[in-house]
């Protein structure tokens, strides 16, 4: 198959899932052409059977916003009719699924049949969603989508409840490559983030208000008073400054390794004990699932999806959101136990296997089957 992926080539988890479908499915053979403003951050300079398609926008004078969907569109046609695509898998509503409904208009009135498939990830509908000067355009989208998936049930329910969605949503849930997971290299090893034998907590995300790091820091200030801990925060956002300045009243700094943006975090997350995740939101959770991969346990938040993937009182602990108190004592329970630990180190890593690209990529393979033959 000819697949055209457009997605956000940032750090985000939607960016990340389609860059990693897009490599999986390229190594079957399969023709994948990337449609973005940049090259995606997980993607390999040069990989076989990959192509990627950047989207210029001009800066014309006229304009005070710059028409990205408009030219994405226009990029897509092209795309489509000069690669021969087969069809066209956008992940992210806003606005990459109405550019794809407007793209494929088009070519139909050139005779051209190109289907689309939607992949909803999360703030495109807990968040955009349900701001009401976008709802109209998501909701269009996704009923004129060939197919639509959401990324957990949590966000498929979601979905029908915010929207009037007159079509089926399917669940295929984000995924991660286990054989990608667990392994330290030389240039990460225990000893650099806890020198005298602590243990290791880590953080990774967006740091955004909606990923609540402002809670990582006083559930660690908790756990720190009462085990030899060490914190490593991976990712930078808006929330850094206002993190920092926390970090000076509470007198942790010195216990707080910042990695900032980081391509891969694999290697950081085979050396931790401990991850925590207490966002007010999370559609799926896949940097905790990512953890999971590398046999670490999960402190998370019940919201969301975040319930499908870390398994209270198996593979960590979860949370009301905001209840720090509840989560430093959870981490303090495995943290304090070596035995307890290890059990949920394994747990967590049984759980990831369920998530494996190897399960997930069949389903995806399918659903293109049979986009293509309606």
């Amino acid at each position: 198959m000819k697949i055209g992926i457009v997605c956000y080539p940032t750090f985000g988890g939607s960016g990340v899932v389609a860059t990693e479908l897009g490599k999986a499915l390229a190594m079957k053979g399969h023709q994948i052409h990337f449609i973005t403003y940049s090259q995606p951050v997980r993607l390999d300079a040069f990989t076989e059977n990959i192509f990627y398609h950047e989207v210029v926008v001009s800066d014309y004078p006229l304009f005070e916003y710059q028409p990205y969907e408009l030219v994405l569109t226009s990029k897509m046609v092209d795309v489509a009719i000069n690669e021969k695509l087969d069809l066209l898998h956008v992940h992210y509503a806003i606005p990459h699924a109405s550019a794809a409904y407007m793209a494929k208009r088009i070519l139909e009135d050139r005779g051209i049949r190109l289907p689309f498939i939607t992949t909803l990830h999360g703030t495109d509908i807990t968040l955009l969603g349900r701001d009401e000067s976008f709802e109209p355009v998501i909701t269009f989208a996704i009923n004129h989508s060939d197919a639509v998936t959401a990324v957990s049930e949590s966000l498929r329910q979601d979905t029908l409840r915010y929207f009037h969605v007159n079509r089926d949503v399917e669940v295929i849930p984000n995924f991660i490559c286990l054989d990608e997971y667990g392994q330290a290299s030389k240039n990460c090893k225990r000893q650099i983030f806890a020198p005298n034998g602590e243990k290791i907590m880590v953080h990774v995300s967006n740091f955004r208000k909606v990923k609540r790091v402002e809670d990582v820091l006083r559930v660690f200030d908790k756990v720190r008073k009462q085990l030899p801990t060490r914190l490593v925060l991976v990712g930078d956002g808006p929330e850094r400054a206002h993190i920092e300045k926390l970090c000076r009243e509470l007198n942790t700094c010195d216990e707080i390794v910042s990695l900032g943006k980081v391509t891969n975090p694999a290697e950081v997350l085979s050396v931790a004990d401990l991850f925590i995740l207490p966002s007010e939101t999370e559609s799926f959770g896949l940097s905790a699932l990512e953890a999971m991969a590398s046999h670490v346990p999960v402190i998370s938040t019940n919201t969301g999806g975040l319930p499908e993937v870390n398994i209270n009182g198996v593979t960590g602990f979860t949370s009301d959101v905001g209840d720090v108190e509840e989560m430093a004592k959870n981490a303090i329970h495995l943290l304090s136990d070596e035995t307890r630990l290890q059990l949920f180190k394994h747990n967590a890593y049984e759980q990831a296997k369920k998530f494996d690209l190897e399960k997930i990529l069949p389903e995806y393979e399918a659903l293109y089957q049979r986009v293509m033959k309606k």
